[in-house]
Formats: structure tokens, C-alpha cells, sequence
């Protein structure tokens, strides 16, 4: 397993187009991905459960990954915050 904190960086949060690109990146990888915040967690492959979330700017995140390409999940989901999904920060 594999646990990662990221950070929410753009200024709208995780509002309906990232949380789709959460799901989307999700969806290619075979691993379980689970979401944390505030002592809540979901099924990242959920965009029900992602937008649940309301993660707002400068929320911290922590991401779970299990199973065979865990490592490639993690690294994509992390690349995916970190570019703030393509928002103007």
C-alpha cells in the first residue's frame, strides 16, 4: 500500500471538473485508490464519493493506493494535484 499527502492548490478546489479528472486518471489503473480528509475517506474511483469531499484550496489530502500498478497511480495522482488540474493558480 502506498499513502501519499497532496495539497489542493487551485483556487476553486476540487469542484466538478477535477473531481472528474480524479475519477478519469483513477479509472486507468487497476489499484484501489482511497481519499482521506478530515477523517472521512471514499472510493476515489466514486466522482460521487470525490465530490463529497468539497476539498477546498489548501485542503490536504491523503491518497491510498493498492495493488499492482499502485506505484504508477500514485505517481499520476500526484502529478495531477501538483499541476493544480490545469487551473490558473
Amino acid at each position: 500500500m502506498i499513502k501519499r499527502e497532496v495539497m489542493v492548490t487551485n483556487q476553486a478546489g476540487v469542484h466538478t471538473r477535477p473531481a472528474s479528472m480524479i475519477v478519469r486518471t483513477a479509472a486507468k489503473f487497476k489499484a484501489d485508490f482511497w481519499i482521506q480528509k478530515d477523517g472521512y475517506e471514499i472510493n476515489g474511483k466514486s466522482i460521487i464519493g470525490v465530490m463529497t469531499l468539497a476539498a477546498e484550496q489548501g485542503a490536504t489530502l491523503t491518497l491510498l493506493f493498492n495493488g499492482a500498478d499502485e506505484e504508477d497511480a500514485a505517481d499520476a495522482m500526484e502529478q495531477l494535484f501538483a499541476g493544480g488540474f490545469g487551473e490558473v493558480k
